[in-house]
Order: structure tokens, then C-alpha cells, then sequence
């Protein structure tokens, strides 16, 4: 008997839409520019003037993977919350737009991560929903010179505009730039997860509803 070559009953390769987009939001506060490439490989440029920003950008980049670019001016002798909210804003709508229709993602994503004394817990849901549970104890007023009050209005900012669901925990720690930077990096990796395609439903929504 002569076997039939496997290859003759392999599934043909799906070839996805590039998922990215660019988006620009200018105030009488701020101009800022986003372009974001969900399946990158983890390349950022970040220019908001706001360094501690800056540095946790870059751990969305780093972590989820996503190609990033950032830059911003703002009205910094005032103070960094306007610069810090429309950035969110700003990557919040480039992620809704590179999202698209969300056919065939993850859509839950869920990652807990540890640094050093600190651990924080992040689930997330691209529902469609905007919802944010954020249990941050953050206990110095600023790290560096950024104020960390300015976390949580990040993640309202970025909840908002790309219309997810998101909880943020913290289980432990003491040292408020680990207690951050493990935020952001668990906010990465469940990204990462939520947004990749689950090759079993590629071309349909990731709802029991038939929309997002």
C-alpha cells in the first residue's frame, strides 16, 4: 500500500492583514503620535518627555512584542498628567484601530509578574467593554520625577480608547518602581496573549454574539 504524502493533507497557510496603525492626537495640551505593529518584535521608540514613561513604554514593547513608536510634546511646565493621559489615550486608539474587527484573536489574556519583592497580577478582556479594576498600592508619591497617580490615569486613558477590560492586582511589594514596571510588564505579556490569533477560529469573532 503506498502511502499518501502528508503534505497533501496539510491545512493551506492563512495570511493575515497586517495589523497596525498610526495615530495622531494634538490638543491645545499635547501632540503626540503613536504607530503601533501588533505581531512586531518588540522594537520601540519613545520620545514623550516624560522619562519614566519613556522606560514603561518600552516594557509594553519589549514584553508584548508589539513594534511602538511614541512621541510626544506636552505642556510639561504645568506637569506630565496631560502628557501621560493622551499618550494612553492615543495608543489606546491605535490599538483599537490595528485591532480591527478583533476576527480570530485570543481576546483574554492573563499574566502575573514577579520583580524582585513585588508580584502583580493582570488579566484583560478586548470585550468590546471598557472597564478597569486597578488594586495598585504604590507607596511613594513619585518615582523619580514622575508622579505615580499618573499609573492609574494611564490605564484609564488606554482602557477607554481601545475598549477592553482590564483588572490589575497587586500581590506583593514594597519598592514602588518594581511595583509599576511588574505592572507593565504583566500588562504586556496578557496583551501579547489576548491579541495573538487562535488559528482554530481565525476568520470569526472570538464571541458567542458574533461582535466585539
Amino acid at each position: 500500500m503506498q502511502l499518501q504524502d502528508r503534505d497533501t493533507h496539510a491545512r493551506p497557510s492563512l495570511t493575515l492583514p497586517t495589523r497596525t496603525a498610526t495615530v495622531t492626537r494634538q490638543t491645545g495640551e499635547t501632540n503626540v503620535q503613536v504607530t503601533l505593529t501588533i505581531d512586531g518584535t518588540g522594537q520601540c521608540e519613545a520620545q514623550t518627555g516624560v522619562p519614566f514613561l519613556d522606560h514603561m513604554l518600552h516594557q509594553i514593547a519589549s514584553h508584548g512584542l508589539f513594534d511602538l513608536s511614541v512621541q510626544a510634546q506636552g505642556d510639561y511646565e504645568i506637569d506630565d498628567h496631560h502628557t501621560n493621559e493622551d499618550v494612553g489615550i492615543t495608543l489606546g486608539m491605535a490599538l483599537q484601530q490595528a485591532l480591527g474587527d478583533r476576527k480570530g484573536i485570543v481576546r483574554f489574556g492573563h499574566f502575573v509578574a514577579p520583580l524582585d519583592e513585588s508580584l502583580v497580577q493582570v488579566a484583560l478582556d478586548f470585550s468590546g467593554r471598557p472597564h478597569l479594576t486597578y488594586g495598585l498600592e504604590i507607596p511613594t508619591q513619585r518615582v523619580g520625577t514622575y508622579d505615580t497617580q499618573l499609573v492609574r490615569e494611564f490605564f484609564v486613558a488606554i482602557v477607554n480608547h481601545s475598549q477592553m477590560t482590564l483588572h490589575i492586582r497587586q500581590l506583593d511589594g514594597i519598592n514602588s518602581h518594581h511595583i509599576i514596571e511588574a505592572t507593565f510588564k504583566a500588562f504586556a505579556r496578557a496583551m501579547r496573549m489576548a491579541t495573538e490569533i487562535d488559528p482554530r477560529r481565525a476568520s470569526q469573532i472570538p464571541s458567542s454574539k458574533g461582535v466585539l
